[in-house]
Parts: C-alpha cells; sequence; structure tokens
C-alpha cells in the first residue's frame, strides 16, 4: 500500500512537470503554434489596453464611456495577472524570471492598475505595456526582424561600456561649468541662478540644445561660457550616436542568430541558430 501511495505520488509530480512544460512553451515559446497563438492574443491585448489608457485620458471620451473603460481595463489587467503568474509558475528558477529585465517589464504592466485603486494617478502608467511588444516581436519569427533586433542589442551591449565613460564625463562637465555659472551670476537674481542645482540644470539643457530660456545669463562672462558650452553641445550630441554605430558596423559584419528558443531554467533567449543547450547555463532547451 504504502509502495503504490509512493508510486502515485510521483507519478502527480511527473504530470505537474509536464503541465509546467505545456505551459512554458504556450507562454514563453514563439515557434509553437499555441504558443505564437497566444503571443497574437497578447499582441491584441496589449495594443487595446494602451489604447484605453490614451482614451481615458479624454475629458469627454472618459465621460461617455467611463464605465465600459473601467470594467474593460480590469478584464484585460485580471488576464495580464494570471498570465505573469503562469510564468512564474513554469519557470525552473521563478526569482530569475521576476529580477529579469522582461520580468520587470511583465510586473510593471500590472502594477499602475492596482496602485491606480489606492493612488488614481499612477492608473495612466499602465501605458508602459506597451513595452512588453519587445517580447512579442518573437511572434513574426522573420529572419531579417529577429536579426536587426539581436544586431540592435548586441551593439548596445558593445558600446555601453565606452557610453558609460562618456556620459560620466558629460556629468563632469555641466557640474563644473553649472558651478561657474552660478559663481558668476548669483550677483544678478534676474538671471534665475539662485543655487548650483539650478545652475547643472541650465547647463545640461543648455548642452542639450534644448533651450527652455526659463534660466539665462545676463553678464558679458557669463555669456561667453554659454556660447562655449552651446557649441560643444552639437559635438557631444554627435558622440553617441558614432560610438553605436560603430559597434552596430562590427556586428553586422558577424552572424547575428534568429533563434527564439527561451532557456526555461535561466530565462536566456539569445542562442545561436540550431543550438540545443544554452549557452548561460548549459541546461537542454527543447526537452
Amino acid at each position: 500500500m504504502k509502495l503504490k501511495f509512493l508510486r502515485w505520488k510521483k507519478l502527480d509530480k511527473d504530470e505537474e512537470d509536464k503541465l509546467k512544460m505545456k505551459i512554458f512553451d504556450i507562454v514563453f515559446e514563439a515557434n509553437t503554434p499555441y504558443g505564437k497563438l497566444f503571443d497574437i492574443g497578447l499582441l491584441f491585448f496589449i495594443m487595446l489596453s494602451v489604447a484605453m489608457v490614451v482614451l481615458e485620458s479624454i475629458p469627454s471620451f472618459n465621460a461617455r464611456y467611463h464605465t465600459f473603460l473601467i470594467v474593460s481595463e480590469w478584464i484585460i489587467t485580471i488576464l495580464f495577472t494570471i498570465e505573469y503568474c503562469l510564468r512564474i509558475y513554469s519557470v525552473q528558477k521563478p526569482w530569475r524570471y521576476i529580477f529579469s529585465f522582461y520580468g520587470i517589464i511583465d510586473l510593471l504592466s500590472i502594477l499602475p492598475f492596482f496602485l491606480g485603486i489606492f493612488f488614481p494617478s499612477t492608473k495612466y502608467l499602465s501605458s508602459i505595456r506597451i513595452l512588453r511588444l519587445f517580447r512579442i516581436l518573437r511572434i513574426f519569427n522573420l529572419s531579417g526582424l529577429t536579426q536587426n533586433r539581436n544586431l540592435l542589442l548586441l551593439g548596445l551591449k558593445r558600446s555601453k561600456d565606452k557610453i558609460i565613460v562618456f556620459l560620466s564625463f558629460v556629468i563632469l562637465v555641466v557640474v563644473v561649468i553649472g558651478s561657474f555659472m552660478y559663481v558668476i551670476e548669483k550677483d544678478h537674481p534676474e538671471s534665475g541662478f539662485t543655487s548650483i542645482p539650478v545652475s547643472i540644470y541650465w547647463a545640461i539643457v543648455t548642452m542639450t540644445t534644448v533651450g527652455y530660456g526659463d534660466v539665462s545669463p545676463v553678464t558679458s562672462l557669463g555669456r561667453f561660457l554659454a556660447s562655449i558650452i552651446m557649441i560643444l553641445g552639437y559635438g557631444i550630441i554627435a558622440v553617441p550616436a558614432g560610438i553605436m554605430s560603430q559597434e552596430f558596423s562590427k556586428s553586422s559584419k558577424e552572424e547575428v542568430p534568429d533563434n527564439t528558443d527561451v532557456c526555461r531554467h535561466c530565462g536566456d533567449n539569445y542562442h545561436l541558430d540550431g543550438a540545443n543547450y544554452c549557452k548561460t547555463c548549459g541546461h537542454l532547451l527543447n526537452p
């Protein structure tokens, strides 16, 4: 009797593993019929949800269809919540998925709506769901589309260190110039340079060539320094574009994979074409 009970427990666990695998194939994979159908449905609901959030912000439309918008948003949010729970349930390491890039986006897509119950204005942040389209692009499974996406990600990854160094330099420049501008203009209240943080804000706005005009120098020396930072701004804008273009050019000469398989253990979705095992954790991609 005891052996039969143990055998039943083992069979029950096997059935649960099979169920998790089926759910994983549907909600994560895009190269299966049910997975592609699921992603197409998800694409529709994401676009519908974002459209309703946008329409709800229009007073006249919201006054006329308020009840319909609220009920529809509740239904869609519940569906997204169930989907999020299924993703956590089907992966081998839930915490790895929860804190992954896509896991955070999936959570942020449902969190603003529930926060909106207590803080009404936050529900409009539900439009962040549009970011989930990064995942849904897999449904097209087109070689050119997937390869271009991977090329973009590879170029950004390779240029990350250079861009961080460049941004660090820019931060140092705006702090120094902002401090100098505060010293120059602090005795002229009409200029608007009331503190160093305000002066740094002015330096950022000027260097990016935005120029709101709410803070501007009135002294000759201040205007001379402003002219220098304006000219410097044009060069600073071009540098990141040059860095990324160089890395994209290098990456385009290499073979960029278009594999859409997702590892159930670590969640990595960037693998070489025809790969059977995950390059990150070594587990079988399609058990």
